[in-house]
């Protein structure tokens, strides 16, 4: 049995039977989840084989994540942050790094998250102000942070900071937040409609002592690995989109052929069916816009390889899925009347998280503003 099958039967078995009354909750998906979620190996895709990890590709971890976004993009979202923490570790961290965070990590017990966005800095993270100060045993971080996905319960933290206020980009670092000790305080989670498993939240840097050996991308290098980091999420934001709408379009499809209205399936019925031809026509440009930003993310990390080649193709896939995916899972709602509105269907959900896709990992309009910078001469 392959992996997506596996995965396939994990959806059926551990999101589609709970997911709705997580969300009734408001909460997130229980740490027994996690669990369920790391023996399957959904923790550690890319993780290198010598680190326990399966070692695979970004282009196959998407196709994963993709399968568990068609159940449910806010849990797929919280899970491949942690993911992506602990393949960062894993990859870049030191033996320190490693021992003392990665095992929590890839056994589902700790959650992990990374922290960029800031009350006052969102999309613009050049311009963050949490603070970094070099002292006697290590560094003291002051600042909030809002927004993170997974911040109202991770504890292992990949936190930019500015050690320079006059260095700009040039100064921005990043060290690895232990969110169980001193000076690190956790703000209320925010009440997402439609979102909760995402666990979005804040916290707040009151003098936390970060030792010399937790810096983990010193001055210079913060900004080049944040860089690469938010391509590679708007690429993935991009393709749940698209997962989205190819579950949306697909329980609308079979909805359509068994309901009859009128002596005939109501897909037959012409305003219908060409609604969801349009809706198949956008699932198809968003599938090759996503194709594109994916083959650059992958060439960006290969040897020799420029990760900000990637920029402009995320920029392109994450604006056109995000804005495309809204109405058209809404047409395939429509379709369905309002049973398509009942919790054993995963439009509703969709819906939201669609909108949501809006505003993560830099939103349409700062997708705008970087395609137009393009155009300049």
């Amino acid at each position: 049995m392959s992996i997506l099958e596996d995965v396939a039967n994990f959806c059926a078995s551990h999101i589609d039977p709970n997911i709705a009354s997580w969300e009734a909750e408001r909460q997130m998906a229980p740490v027994s989840f996690y669990r369920s979620a790391a023996q399957l190996g959904l923790t550690r895709l890319e993780v290198p084989e010598q680190d326990g990890g399966l070692d695979l590709g970004f282009d196959e971890k998407l196709a994963i994540f993709d399968a568990i976004t068609e159940s449910s993009m806010a849990t797929a979202f919280s899970l491949i942050n942690t993911h992506n923490v602990a393949n960062d570790l894993a990859r870049k961290g030191s033996a320190a790094l490693k021992q003392r965070f990665l095992p929590g990590l890839l056994s589902g017990e700790v959650l992990g998250s990374t922290a960029l966005t800031e009350p006052g800095a969102g999309s613009d993270f050049g311009s963050i102000v949490t603070s970094a100060e070099a002292v006697d045993d290590g560094w003291l971080l002051n600042g909030a942070k809002a927004w993170i996905t997974n911040a109202a319960r991770s504890n292992v933290i990949v936190c930019y900071v500015q050690t320079d206020p006059t260095a700009g980009p040039k100064g921005i670092a990043s060290f690895v937040v232990d969110g169980t000790r001193s000076g690190f305080v956790r703000s209320a989670p925010e009440e997402l409609a439609g979102g909760h498993g995402i666990g979005a939240g804040g916290f707040v840097l009151d003098n936390y002592l970060a030792s010399e050996d937790e810096m983990f991308a010193p001055p210079g290098e913060g900004f080049l690995a944040a860089l690469t980091g938010i391509n590679g999420a708007r690429t993935y934001v991009a393709s749940m989109c698209r997962a989205m709408m190819s579950s949306s379009l697909g329980v609308a499809v079979t909805y359509g052929n068994s309901r009859q209205a009128f002596g005939r399936s109501i897909i037959e019925h012409q305003g219908l069916g060409w609604s969801l031809a349009d809706v198949a026509t956008q699932l198809e440009a968003t599938r090759l816009v996503v194709a594109s930003a994916v083959a650059a993310v992958v060439a960006g990390e290969q040897p020799g390889g420029d990760p900000r080649a990637a920029i402009l193709p995320a920029a392109y896939a994450k604006k056109f899925a995000a804005e495309v995916a809204e109405p058209a899972i809404a047409a395939c709602l429509q379709t369905m009347g309002a049973a398509g509105l009942r919790d054993e269907y995963p439009l509703s959900r969709h819906l939201a998280a669609a909108r949501i896709a809006n505003f993560v990992d830099g939103s349409t309009e700062m997708m705008n503003e970087r395609i137009a910078a393009s155009l300049r001469s």
